[in-house]
């Protein structure tokens, strides 16, 4: 095929990175959204594209910029609740195939720990793209994510080299 590939062929190669990237940045109950907002924009965008642009890293920046929109938006809306919930409660586990214990480490690491992991170690994208998304020099992304996994090694258990697995 000459050009650019079809935008379904896209959302079928790279929808999976992004949901995880999405899941990762908003939590698994608001990831479906900024998702579903990713690719609408993307849609939209996508005929302005260079031929020759990294699609993925472009999908992921959007997603990142949607997390945000999705997070400050959840931020803003008020639930009322009878008693606060517990982090990992039954109502709001990870879904199945997912391990809560890192779900719970990832998300207590600082935002830009959590986005340099996410990034580089779900999403695979090379430093200089974490770099560009994150709004930082390449080693400072180096940096964060190498922080951000000494972390989870240490807090996690089923991390390779994490706490309670063999060396």
């Amino acid at each position: 095929m000459t050009g650019k590939e079809t935008f379904e062929a896209i959302v079928a190669r790279h929808g999976s990175t992004v949901l995880r990237v999405c899941r990762a940045l908003v939590g698994p109950f608001d990831a479906d959204d900024a998702w579903s907002e990713t690719f609408l924009a993307a849609l939209r965008a996508y005929p302005a594209l260079p031929a020759d642009a990294n699609v993925e890293a472009w999908l992921v920046t959007i997603a990142h910029r949607k997390a945000i929109d999705v997070t400050r938006a959840t931020a803003r809306r008020p639930i009322p609740v009878e008693e606060v919930p517990d982090a990992m409660s039954a109502g709001n586990a990870p879904p199945p195939g997912i391990d809560p214990d890192l779900v719970a480490a990832l998300t207590r690491l600082p935002a830009k720990q959590r986005q340099a992991v996410t990034y580089h170690f779900l999403a695979g994208l090379p430093y200089a793209e974490v770099a560009a998304i994150l709004g930082g020099s390449t080693d400072a992304a180096r940096r964060a994510a190498a922080d951000g996994m000494g972390t989870l090694r240490r807090t996690c258990p089923r991390i390779p080299g994490g706490k309670g697995t063999a060396q």
